[in-house]
């Protein structure tokens, strides 16, 4: 029977990263054997939890290869330890069990907590879904897939659970990387011939984090090895989070099977803070750097930069460190003078302007480019429209196809996907974009 069981355990072994094992299974223990049942103890009430909400799939499927198909478990607590109290916590559990705390290289930013992280009316719905994969990671929304611009805090939000799972569990295994870093990790793998090594830290995690994983779209051989990356995460219940600029259907050359994965859990977006929220924003980054900044100095930056987090906080320290330098007081009226005239980068730009320039300078009327005309010499005009729609206006794509004559979202994202690989390697659309932008600074 002892035998048996330790053939179940290898064959779990086998499909949980180490941690796991050594947490919910290493101390598991087979008391009875019936010919339809099998009575499993373990140490805990907290264990007994674990897993039969997580693992009862893999348990059970593990019993059956050794055991039979026709044998059932059931989980009990040791009558040996029916004195100690269960742990409140995977830290009371690391704290009963004896266990060493995890040293593994995490790659997390300590700065980015849960705490420090400015909640506002763009980003309540994606701080709430970070709060519930904290409370139960793997189970809650798996996977947890962010998407917004540059600088709204989808980095910090990641940092945030992993940082809050890390205190809550000293010995859980994290694996942070962007989708660069994962790519050239795996290429090195199979020049090195560590494929097997590679594998080893990316699929035997509790936590895998990836950043900007939109450019991992087009690259064949990463994305196969990312979906069985997935999978196996998945299936072991692993909790996967992801960030990325665009929605995954958004993503051009992105395989479906992996479009479906990232679909499955839950899709939340983080859009530009709100003034409310901008002004929190900088209120939290100067205390965060121990500077006392009058109100209406932040409301004045709030107001005059209606940017993302990354932004703000530059013009807040520009600011700051200048009247440092310069041994002047910090008062609004400095505050005017070294902001000036935000640029036209710090500027929203109007959607009409940009269609009123595009038709001036191929010289076009408005009728022709809205229109559902498909003449060869008006696709570049609106490819370069829908382009600068959604770069410089940061419109999403539906609302693009709406200005430009109801046109689907795929055909705006095609147009878009269309320029910005023409940027990289046709100096004539460069220069086009070049003057139609000096255009919109006038």
């Amino acid at each position: 029977m002892e035998k048996q069981w330790a053939k179940v355990l290898t064959l779990i072994k086998e499909q949980v990263s180490a941690a796991n094992y050594r947490t919910w299974f290493a101390q598991s223990l087979l008391q009875e054997q019936t010919a339809k049942k099998l009575l499993i103890s373990v140490p805990s009430a907290f264990i007994k939890q674990q897993l039969s909400s997580k693992y009862q799939e893999l348990l059970q499927s593990s019993i059956s290869q050794v055991f039979g198909q026709n044998i059932n478990f059931e989980i009990t607590i040791d009558s040996s330890q029916e004195n100690i109290n269960p742990p409140d916590s995977l830290i009371e559990l690391d704290l009963l069990n004896n266990l060493p705390v995890n040293t593994h290289e995490h790659g997390l930013n300590t700065k980015h907590t849960m705490k420090n992280f400015v909640v506002g009316l763009s980003n309540n719905l994606a701080y709430a879904a970070a709060q519930a994969v904290i409370q139960n990671p793997g189970l809650s929304y798996n996977p947890l897939f962010i998407y917004g611009g540059t600088g709204v805090g989808k980095t910090h939000l990641m940092h945030g659970i992993g940082n809050a799972l890390l205190q809550k569990n000293p010995r859980i295994k994290i694996v942070y990387c962007s989708s660069e870093k994962f790519t050239n990790d795996f290429i090195q793998s199979i020049q090195n011939k560590r494929t097997g090594e590679f594998r080893g830290k990316y699929r035997m995690c509790d936590l895998l984090l990836v950043d900007d994983i939109q450019f991992i779209s087009g690259r064949d051989s990463t994305q196969e090895e990312f979906f069985h990356t997935f999978n196996e995460l998945h299936t072991n219940g692993s909790q996967i989070i992801l960030t990325s600029d665009r929605p995954p259907q958004e993503m051009q050359k992105l395989e479906s099977r992996l479009l479906s994965r990232f679909q499955g859990g839950l899709m939340v977006d983080i859009q530009q803070p709100d003034f409310d929220t901008r002004v929190a924003i900088l209120r939290a980054k100067g205390e965060e750097r121990g500077e006392i900044v009058p109100e209406e100095i932040l409301t004045l930056i709030a107001e005059v930069f209606p940017t993302n987090a990354r932004e703000l906080e530059g013009k807040l320290l520009q600011v700051i460190q200048t009247a440092k330098l310069s041994g002047e007081e910090l008062t609004i009226d400095f505050a005017r003078k070294i902001l000036g005239k935000p640029g036209i980068s710090e500027q929203k730009i109007d959607y009409k302007k940009v269609i009123s320039e595009i038709n001036q300078y191929f010289n076009i009327k408005m009728a022709e480019i809205v229109g559902p005309r498909r003449k060869k010499e008006l696709v570049l005009p609106r490819q370069l429209a829908m382009y600068l729609l959604y770069e410089e206006c940061k419109l999403p794509y539906e609302r693009i196809g709406d200005i430009l004559g109801g046109r689907d979202h795929t055909t705006v994202l095609h147009g878009v996907e269309k320029i910005r690989e023409s940027v990289n390697r046709d100096r004539e659309i460069q220069r086009m974009l070049i003057e139609i932008k000096q255009s919109l600074q006038a």
